[in-house]
C-alpha cells in the first residue's frame, strides 16, 4: 500500500471543505421571536432566526430585534413546537362561534358617557 502525500495548502483546503460539508448537515433550528414593547401588554411576533439553543436565540433576538431598546420582554419558541390550524378547514374551526350572539355586544345600548367603546 502506498501513502499519498499532498502539499500542505491542498491538505488544508481539503480539511476546510470537509469541515464545511459537515457543518452544512448540522443546521441550527429556526426560532420564532416574540417581543413585548414598553407600551404594550402583549408579545408580538416579529420574526425568525437560526440559533443553536434557546439562550443563543434570546441573545440573537435581543441583538437583532431590540437594537433601539424598544422591547422589555422576549419570548423564543422553536418553530417545530408551533402547531397551526388548517386554513382550508377554517369554516369547521370558526363556524361554531357564529351562533353565540351574546359574545358580541351589538345589541346593547351604551350610555352617552361612554365614549371610547
Amino acid at each position: 500500500m502506498q501513502l499519498q502525500l499532498m502539499p500542505r495548502n491542498r491538505q488544508k483546503k481539503e480539511q476546510r471543505k470537509q469541515h464545511k460539508s459537515n457543518n452544512m448537515n448540522k443546521e441550527w433550528p429556526i426560532w420564532e421571536i416574540f417581543i413585548r414593547s414598553k407600551n404594550g401588554l402583549e408579545h408580538r411576533h416579529c420574526g425568525s432566526l437560526h440559533a443553536a439553543d434557546e439562550d443563543m436565540a434570546i441573545q440573537n433576538a435581543r441583538d437583532v430585534y431590540t437594537r433601539r431598546q424598544e422591547g422589555v420582554s422576549i419570548w423564543v419558541v422553536e418553530s417545530k413546537h408551533i402547531t397551526a390550524s388548517n386554513p382550508e378547514k377554517n369554516g369547521e374551526m370558526f363556524e361554531p362561534a357564529a351562533d353565540k350572539v351574546y359574545r358580541h355586544p351589538t345589541f346593547y345600548e351604551l350610555p352617552d358617557e361612554i365614549k371610547h367603546m
